[in-house]
C-alpha cells in the first residue's frame, strides 16, 4: 500500500513539475475502461425517472420503436403533441428514433410531470444500455433530474406568494 502511495506522489511532484506533458504521460498510464452495459436477462435495461411528483419506471430493448405507457399507447396515453416531443427528444437527440421498444410505468403528478419523468428514465435507460450515449445525451440536459416543484402555500396568503387584496377602509 505504502509502495503504491509512493509511486503515485512521486508521479505527482513529477507533473506539477514537468507541467502538461507528465500529467499526459500519467493519463496514459491509467487504465480507463469503458462502461459496462447493464441489460438484463431479458435484453432490458431498467431506469427510474422523476419529475415534480411524477415518478416513472422505464425498461428499453431494442424493436420497432414502440411506446407504451402504463399499458396505453403514446398517443393514446399524451394526446398533446408537445407531451409526445418531450418524450421522444432523448431518442432524437441519441439517433435512435424507431430503434427501441419503451415500455413505462408512471404514477404521481399531471401529464406534464409525467412525461418528463419518463423522457428522464428514457435518457438513464438509454445510457444504461449503451454508455456511449451519456455525453450525447448529458450534453442536452436529458439526464438532470430537473428539480423544481410546486412552492408550498404559507399563511397568510391566498397562494404561495399572492397576498390578499389590501383594502383601505
Amino acid at each position: 500500500m505504502s509502495e503504491t502511495t509512493e509511486t503515485t506522489l512521486e508521479n505527482l511532484d513529477t507533473a506539477i513539475a514537468g507541467g502538461d506533458d507528465a500529467v499526459a504521460a500519467i493519463a496514459a498510464d491509467a487504465p480507463v475502461t469503458p462502461a459496462e452495459p447493464k441489460i438484463d436477462e431479458q435484453g432490458r435495461s431498467y431506469a427510474t425517472g422523476k419529475r415534480k411528483n411524477a415518478i416513472a419506471r422505464v425498461w428499453i430493448k431494442p424493436g420497432s420503436g414502440t411506446i407504451t405507457v402504463n399499458g396505453k399507447d403514446e398517443e393514446t396515453f399524451f394526446a398533446r403533441p408537445v407531451l409526445r416531443m418531450i418524450l421522444r427528444q432523448p431518442l432524437v437527440a441519441a439517433e435512435r428514433n424507431g430503434q427501441f421498444d419503451v415500455v413505462a410505468t408512471v404514477s404521481g403528478g399531471g401529464l406534464s410531470g409525467q412525461a418528463g419523468a419518463v423522457r428522464h428514465g428514457l435518457s438513464k435507460a438509454l445510457t444504461y444500455y449503451e454508455p456511449g450515449l451519456r455525453p450525447v445525451l448529458k450534453k442536452g440536459g436529458f439526464l438532470t433530474r430537473d428539480s423544481r416543484v410546486v412552492e408550498r402555500k404559507k399563511y397568510g396568503r391566498a397562494k404561495a406568494r399572492r397576498s390578499f387584496q389590501f383594502s383601505k377602509r
